[in-house]
């Protein structure tokens, strides 16, 4: 059997894109300005981290765009969008550290929140959506790199939602379809083949895992579930197991058990 091609990398629309990272930022903005010192001190589902080290984290992902445009622009790319997912756990314990420190010298993130949002939207303007950036990951254009800002948005999102009772952030549409498909694609990316097809309606369908290719009608291996329960076993929020017998994701065929390829990033 020939070896597995990997998939056709997927484009992104910049303006959508754009559009996606800053709504999602905003909605994340608007809700964190209502919480008060008790719900900051809440532990969250990401270890030590509270969540005012979450919020925190936030501005610094959206920030590190305005960190990149600040700086003198690499000569060319040298990572696509769907090299981000693996690219993150090396830097893991850094990011981590600078967002403990950041939560700590910012009694105010009030202003935080709302200064990062002005800046980014303000140096956005009139940039090239093919800019490269130089970022911890590598050289990436602007649009890839907005790209991962959505799944950093989307995903704390669900952990914002889940630490505070009631919070109920929503979810810019375009930025959870946006999530999800990178993540969909980072795992064909990981385990390239088309025995397998891995179905996240109504936002991605992608073909993986090496063996037999099917051509016409229903595949003998399928998997599906919903975008917050994939983006969830995607960055190791939900194990596959859990996923399974809480019936939060069906897998029908004998190469549909993806519980040794997930998560994909964490």
């Amino acid at each position: 059997m020939p070896p597995a091609r990997k998939p056709k990398p997927r484009t992104y629309d910049p303006a959508k894109t754009r559009g996606a990272v800053l709504t999602q930022y905003a909605n994340i903005r608007t809700a964190a300005l209502t919480l008060t010192p008790a719900q900051l001190a809440l532990p969250t589902r990401l270890g030590d981290w509270t969540v005012r080290d979450l919020v925190a984290h936030i501005t610094m992902a959206v920030g590190s765009v305005n960190r990149a445009l600040g700086q003198d622009e690499p000569a060319k790319a040298d990572i696509s969008v769907v090299d981000y997912p693996s690219a993150t756990a090396a830097f893991a314990e850094a990011i981590a550290a600078g967002s403990h420190a950041l939560a700590e010298r910012t009694p105010d993130l009030n202003t935080l929140l709302t200064d990062t949002e002005e800046h980014l939207t303000e140096l956005l303007e009139g940039v090239a959506d093919t800019r490269v950036l130089a970022v911890r990951v590598g050289a990436v254009t602007l649009t890839d790199f907005l790209v991962t800002r959505t799944v950093e948005l989307v995903v704390h999102t669900d952990d914002l939602n889940d630490a505070v009772p009631g919070l109920d952030i929503p979810y810019d549409r375009q930025a959870l379809a946006t999530c999800t498909r990178l993540l969909a694609d980072a795992l064909a990316a990981k385990a390239p083949g088309g025995s397998t097809e891995v179905r996240v309606p109504p936002y991605a369908v992608v073909q993986c895992v090496e063996g037999p290719r099917h051509t016409r009608g229903t595949p003998p291996n399928v998997v599906e579930t919903d975008p917050l329960t994939w983006i969830r076993l995607a960055t190791g929020r939900l194990t596959w197991t859990d996923a399974l017998d809480k019936a939060q994701v069906s897998a029908s065929g004998e190469r549909a058990d993806l519980g040794e390829l997930l998560p994909l990033m964490s």
